[in-house]
């Protein structure tokens, strides 16, 4: 059973509580949840709903415990149930109930886990979107492993997600990489306020070759340079692994007029006005610190109208919420967005939301690494595959809150260690595999569902387990509303340390193996066990597949 199960079971007998004593049942919450008990002994889950309704009720809390307790004691699967303090519900499930889990969760297989929890949103999750003047750096590369984590785990809790990548082509920005590549093809340093590097030489070659006549012109450098650099960013993130629904032009918001109509919305919202020539966005009326610039005194426009502009291309394109993830740099971007969406008639709360990432730093043996030759003046995600591979970059990147800075240590990273949380995880991944084969290959299957006694998984680490492959659908669910898919990749290391407790559980000293050894019989416990390791080795799955992590067979 479920802890969603239980919950509905829980609030079904408060609802037959109710009915039997004359109460309101509008004071009955529409959905409640069981906890897991902090002591173990305590039981399997607890609820505090007696606690919750009964002072709305006017009955004391342990009075309507007790009648819960009534209620739930003839419920298939309950064991037991009892009182502590002043009204807590500690629950006990029988064993049949609590190992028909392994059943379900073998039998959904890649659907345990997900819901349509946040069905019917519509979001637009914008990641990484780094300039297209250089390799992506270790900071990008964090939104990359997070972004597109975020999106899977959105998407298994049923939202309608499309991911983007914004493409600054326009601006000053790329006026700097053209004359840095112009001067490169000439033999000539670096302009002053241009990029260095190797990457920049490559690329200006790379032009010359297709282009010979580009060294006269730097709009040719211009064109072909940035396709060629935007071309090796898309290859990069491809090879990590993530692929964007949409890449989004920013020239093409100038060349369509999306600028302008913007601020004709803006205009007609009643929230600009003129001074010293120049066009201004009242957003001091909506929590920001200083009114913004749209369209400077010369006519040109600015960065932030290119922001507006874009803004309301993915609400007209039908997001219900534009999810932005940008640098530990971009704090100051926050308040201006925010107003921005209120200047346009969103409520800021709802239709945008802004997630700041920190700094990644690669560190071996306890000091920086190098920065990048290529690159010339950071990490990159090249720097960062090379070091330490995709999987162990991306659950390392995942694995904690966004909005705290980390050290990436490469020994850890790369060891085979059970303390290389990657390694310990993707160890259970292939163990549950290699118990598969070897069961297939002595001739042993689980069977049909039918032939699963799940009564037989009595033993502490068996429940224990599990307990925790019966939380994987709330986390999933709470790391989706959250935006934290460290939740994730913590669970799975929940999951298998108890796998590992599980595997080397002894009695008498002697260990309950999932297979018989020798010439021991095949029982109906091995084949419950079977079902077990299945399940575990599903969830583990599921789980790294969220993270875009692999779940290999051997290691």
């Amino acid at each position: 059973m479920t802890p969603a199960a239980l919950s509905e079971v829980v609030l079904a007998a408060a609802r037959a509580v109710f009915a039997a004593k004359g109460l309101d049942p509008s004071l009955l919450p529409a959905s409640i949840s069981v906890e897991r008990p902090r002591v173990p002994e305590h039981g399997d889950y607890a609820s505090t709903i007696a606690m919750q309704v009964a002072k709305k009720a006017g009955v004391p809390p342990r009075e309507l415990a007790q009648a819960l307790v009534d209620q739930l004691q003839r419920q298939p699967g309950i064991r037991s149930v009892e009182i502590a303090g002043p009204g807590f519900l500690n629950i006990r499930l029988d064993a049949a109930a609590a190992g028909e889990l392994a059943r379900l969760i073998v039998t959904q297989g890649e659907d345990y886990g997900r819901s349509d929890k946040l069905a019917k949103q519509r979001i637009n999750l914008e990641f990484v979107s780094a300039n297209p003047t250089g390799p992506v750096h270790i900071g990008g590369v964090r939104w990359a492993a997070v972004g597109d984590a975020l999106a899977r785990l959105l998407r298994a809790t049923g939202a309608d997600v499309g991911t983007e990548y914004y493409f600054n082509d326009a601006g000053s920005q790329i006026d700097r990489f053209a004359n840095s590549l112009l001067a490169a093809a000439n033999g000539e340093p670096a302009p002053e306020d241009g990029y260095g590097g190797a990457y920049i030489s490559e690329i200006a070659q790379a032009v010359l070759k297709d282009h010979p006549e580009a060294l006269k012109s730097k709009e040719q450098f211009r064109r072909y340079g940035v396709e060629l650099m935007f071309a090796e960013i898309k290859k990069s993130l491809t090879d990590f692994g993530v692929h964007f629904d949409t890449y989004f032009n920013e020239k093409d918001l100038h060349d369509q007029g999306a600028l302008q109509h913007a601020l004709d919305r803006l205009t007609a919202q009643g929230h600009t006005y003129e001074r010293d020539g120049a066009v201004w966005l009242r957003t001091t009326d909506f929590g920001d610190d200083k009114d913004r610039v749209l369209r400077k005194s010369d006519g040109d426009w600015t960065y932030f109208a290119a922001d507006c502009a874009y803004y309301l291309n993915k609400r007209e394109r039908g997001f219900d919420k534009a999810v932005l993830m940008l640098g530990a740099d971009h704090h100051g971007y926050v308040g201006r967005m925010k107003a921005m969406a209120a200047c346009f008639g969103d409520d800021p709360k709802v239709n945008l939301e802004i997630l700041i990432g920190q700094l990644v730093n690669l560190v071996r043996d306890g000091a920086p690494v190098r920065m990048s030759k290529r690159a010339g003046t950071v990490v990159t995600l090249e720097d960062l595959v090379d070091a330490i591979g995709v999987d162990a970059s991306r659950y390392a990147l995942a694995r904690y809150s966004s909005d705290s800075p980390i050290d990436i240590d490469v020994e850890l990273w790369t060891s085979a260690k059970s303390e290389n949380p990657v390694y310990y995880v993707q160890y259970v991944a292939a163990r549950t595999a290699s118990i598969g084969r070897n069961a297939a290959e002595a001739g042993h299957t689980r069977g049909d569902a039918t032939g699963f006694k799940p009564e037989l998984l009595v033993l502490d680490r068996e429940l224990d387990l599990l307990k925790t492959l019966a939380e994987f659908p709330a986390v999933v669910a709470s790391a989706a509303e959250l935006r934290e898919p460290h939740q994730v990749a913590r669970y799975l290391e929940k999951v298998a340390g108890d796998y590992h407790r599980f595997w080397d559980n002894k009695i008498d000293g002697k260990i309950q193996r999932v297979l018989p050894q020798g010439d021991e019989e095949f029982t109906e416990l091995h084949r419950a066990r079977l079902w077990l390791n299945d399940a575990t080795r599903t969830v583990i799955s599921n789980g790294l597949s969220l993270l875009g992590v692999s779940a290999p067979e051997r290691m």
